[in-house]
């Protein structure tokens, strides 16, 4: 009787000092990675040049949606929008420096409801908006209420933002920059953000509680920094940039063509210097799927991976030189396209893309449906469950996103909807509309206006309704969502000294 007394003891101790993992709980947890300005050049998205293969892996694991699209090709207002669930006309936040209780102080995002749920919810790293690299290390523009814990991870990228090499002497976070490092990949931000992320990763598996644990990378934004390996990996002869001409630009209406032109240092840029950037930005991307890949392998040999929904996407595009442009904050397919990939239980596993269009503000919504939850009443995406399921009915026929652009005579408002076959754009500046419109079946690149066609006439009528509809719903007040604050002005910011490029 003793020996069975002790053994009970013995088993017990070794559960509450944690020698022993809890069994997974019963209900879904879900880990949220972004990537900050990451575009589809992924090996699972079919570019030949990027190395990537932990998110190749994740994407043989789980389902692939090769159409999706953000809602504001801009950090700030696009990672609010995700994280509520409504489109930026609703969110009243489309700028940078901007809280998102400062437009809508009641919303209930998407970390606070599963802390409603009883979901312990964590943040390493940048989920809302940071400018980057000058708040890594610090809570940047995150909000209090969607986290029960969080993680700033500050590393050697930051410290050693002096030697960084750029196109201006005075750098700032928009500034086209890059640096090939030196110490290895945990000593960089995004690798101590893996790291923090595999320890949360530990302990939930000790402790059985449920999570949501979103890890926010920096990078590829940039500075576009990587230890050296990574910029290795690649040989900078196989790049090439396209060229863009002054005749293409008048092919575009007004709006549009500034949106491409809006940083004069990036534009024209010599070939071999386009080809280094552009290097550099696939040297970082490889760097971070490997992060990633670090925290996937963690995720399975805790064996959380049996009931954990692995949810990766970024907050937009980014071009690379396409329409002579670099960066995002246009409506082209290159910022506004984001990879998306779901894995997990409840998830099948489908080789075939799923080339259907969708939008992040459906992140949301798909979360909540695949844990059981009603999302909030205001959310206005659309459940992706059924995909994740099998069902290839479409659930939307078109993706939104829009942009501001600052003109001469006051700002252009831009939207734009991507079909399966089309891209329709229509600007509004001063009192007139002008269109853009974009075959998909004869030009993924979207560089032939189509807008004045006339074999295109009905087509683009036809999508014009659509997208008179599609403005005018997201222009809409989602019931329940509480106080909408218009006109809300940035935080102002003091001044800081940046580091002066080599």
């Amino acid at each position: 009787m003793k020996l069975f007394k002790y053994l009970f003891l013995f088993i017990l101790a070794g559960i509450i000092i944690g020698t022993k993992p809890i069994e997974p709980s019963a209900k879904y947890n879900v880990l949220f990675i972004v990537a900050d300005d990451l575009n589809c050049a992924i090996g699972a998205y079919g570019d030949p040049l990027a190395k990537t293969p932990n998110l190749d892996r994740l994407a043989k694991e789980g389902l692939l949606f090769s159409d999706a699209h953000v809602q504001y090709p801009l950090c700030g207002p696009s990672r609010v929008s995700f994280m509520t669930g409504i489109y930026p006309d609703q969110t009243k936040s489309k700028e940078l420096r901007l809280y998102v209780r400062q437009t809508i102080p009641d919303v209930v995002t998407l970390g606070q409801k599963l802390r409603i749920e009883n979901y312990h919810s964590v943040r390493v790293g940048k989920i809302y908006h940071y400018h980057n690299p000058r708040d890594i290390g610090t809570a940047g523009h995150d909000d209090s209420f969607t986290w029960d814990r969080t993680v700033n991870p500050y590393g050697l990228d930051k410290k050693e933002e002096h030697k960084l090499v750029g196109l201006k002497k005075i750098l700032d976070g928009g500034t086209l920059s890059w640096l090939e490092a030196n110490g290895p990949d945990e000593a960089q931000t995004d690798g101590i953000g893996a790291t923090e992320t595999m320890a949360f990763l530990d302990e939930f598996a000790k402790n059985g509680e449920n999570f949501f644990l979103a890890f926010g990378l920096y990078r590829p934004h940039v500075p576009f920094v990587a230890p050296k390996a990574y910029f290795d990996m690649y040989n900078i002869n196989d790049f090439s940039v396209p060229e863009s001409s002054q005749a293409y630009l008048q092919t575009l209406p007004k709006p549009a063509a500034k949106s491409i032109r809006a940083k004069q240092e990036q534009v024209d840029l010599d070939a071999a210097l386009a080809k280094k950037i552009k290097h550099a930005y696939y040297a970082t991307t490889s760097f971070m799927d490997a992060q990633i890949g670090r925290v996937l392998d963690k995720l399975k040999e805790t064996g959380l991976d049996r009931n954990t929904i692995v949810v990766f996407t970024s907050d937009h595009g980014y071009h690379l030189g396409e329409h002579g442009h670099w960066q995002k904050q246009t409506l082209f397919n290159d910022a506004t396209r984001v990879p998306l990939i779901f894995t997990g239980p409840g998830v099948i596993k489908d080789n075939i893309d799923l080339d259907i269009p969708v939008e992040l503000v459906d992140l949301y919504p798909t979360i909540m449906d695949l844990l059981g939850f009603q999302a909030p009443k205001f959310v206005r995406g659309k459940s992706l469950k059924p995909y994740l399921e099998g069902s290839r009915l479409p659930i939307r026929t078109s993706a939104l996103t829009e942009l501001k652009v600052s003109m001469p005579k006051g700002m252009a408002n831009g939207y734009s909807i991507k079909t399966k076959q089309y891209r329709l754009t229509q600007w509004k500046y001063i009192d007139s509309l002008y269109y853009e419109l974009y075959d998909h079946r004869y030009d993924s690149n979207e560089l032939n206006n189509l807008a004045d066609n006339i074999s295109y006439r009905s087509v683009r009528d036809s999508l014009k309704q659509v997208i008179r509809v599609r403005i005018a719903e997201a222009k809409k007040y989602p019931s329940g969502l509480g106080r909408q604050i218009d006109n809300v002005l940035p935080w102002k910011e003091p001044k800081r000294i940046h580091p002066k490029a080599k």
